[in-house]
């Protein structure tokens, strides 16, 4: 009789534990095979409040997954099913449970991007935030002064002052957030760079070298000339001439600008009109990036004291007014002379 009894209680244990390892190898079966995934990928939503009995459930709903009990009980002994975190994830085609697993237990949800561009004004930067469709929107109707002051920095003048970069971001992401990310790395660059200075150039304090990296920045059209221009602006700076910068001007007229300086737009004397004020401009006039910050912290050596667009791009760079007036009247006035206004003021 007792005999009997081990002989049965052996038997169930051994069917138990054969049961146990078709299981194991059942689930890991499931795991390590592809799930049914479109050929052009799926992205599944964990939105606030998933669990992971309600991801399974759904992918299995949508015929993804075979066993959503293998999907939960496989997390539940890996103890990834309480490090699920919300966001969108990407699954490609040829995927895995297990991969699924894998990116919803470290957060590798999708990034997405926006750009600030070298040279562009604040407008510009909010007019992108404000067109990205993946970016929670919190800035709308808030004024320059009132977003400042959300970024702690109160009183400030934004221009300028958002590094141009490409920055990753999830969906939802605030666009409050974005610009603190910007405009973190922007102070932290200057205040590494201002510190590797060269000695000698005609810049009080950082912000100073901000204000002419972005001039820098909206004059160079080749990357190669921006230490080139830089090394003009410094020398001018040094020798009390005008900055005479059209970009400047440009700002200064704000939505007046239809394209086109005009002769009464560089007689006329503003904060920003550089043909007729000494020294820099009150504010960047634009986000420089960080070759024009470089470039305006050493700037290159040399005697020029003029540059021309050549009209492709590059510029003529020279050292007295006689040789930068037959450069204007070779490269804009398309060799007429006529009267401009580098004869009377000098101009760049």
């Amino acid at each position: 009789m007792i005999r009997k009894i081990y002989y049965s209680f052996g038997l169930v244990v051994l069917v138990a534990v054969l049961a146990m390892t078709w299981l194991a190898y059942d689930i890991k079966q499931f795991i390590s095979s592809e799930m049914s995934i479109p050929a052009d990928g799926l992205i599944v939503k964990v939105e606030s409040g998933s669990n992971l009995t309600r991801i399974a459930e759904y992918l299995y709903e949508i015929k993804v997954i075979s066993n959503p009990r293998y999907l939960i009980w496989y997390a539940r002994w890996t103890s990834q099913a309480t490090k699920i975190h919300i966001g969108e994830y990407e699954l490609e085609a040829g995927a895995t449970p297990a991969t699924f697993l894998s990116k919803i237990s470290k957060g590798n949800v999708i990034q997405y991007s926006l750009t600030i561009v070298e040279g562009w004004s604040f407008s510009q930067v909010l007019n992108a935030l404000k067109e990205n469709e993946h970016i929670t929107h919190t800035l709308k109707d808030k004024t320059n002064e009132q977003i400042m002051a959300q970024l702690n920095s109160a009183g400030m003048h934004p221009e300028g002052r958002f590094m141009p970069d490409t920055y990753h971001f999830p969906r939802g992401e605030k666009d409050v957030d974005i610009l603190k990310r910007a405009f973190r790395s922007m102070e932290k660059y200057l205040a590494k760079k201002w510190d590797d200075r060269d000695v000698g150039i005609p810049i009080k304090n950082s912000y100073e070298a901000l204000i002419l990296a972005s001039i820098v920045e909206k004059e160079t059209g080749l990357a190669s000339e921006r230490s080139a221009i830089a090394g003009v602006f410094s020398r001018r700076l040094i020798k009390r001439m005008r900055l005479q910068s059209d970009p400047t001007v440009i700002y200064g007229m704000g939505e007046r600008y239809k394209g086109n300086i005009r002769r009464s737009d560089l007689q006329q004397k503003t904060p920003y009109n550089t043909y007729r004020i000494f020294g820099l401009p009150p504010t960047p006039i634009a986000m420089p990036g960080r070759d024009a910050i470089n470039a305006v912290l050493r700037p290159a050596e040399g005697e020029a004291l003029y540059f021309v667009s050549r009209g492709d791009g590059s510029h003529y760079f020279s050292s007295t007014l006689d040789e930068h007036n037959q450069a204007v009247i070779k490269y804009q006035l398309k060799g007429r002379k006529k009267s401009f206004s580098s004869f009377k003021a000098g101009a760049k």
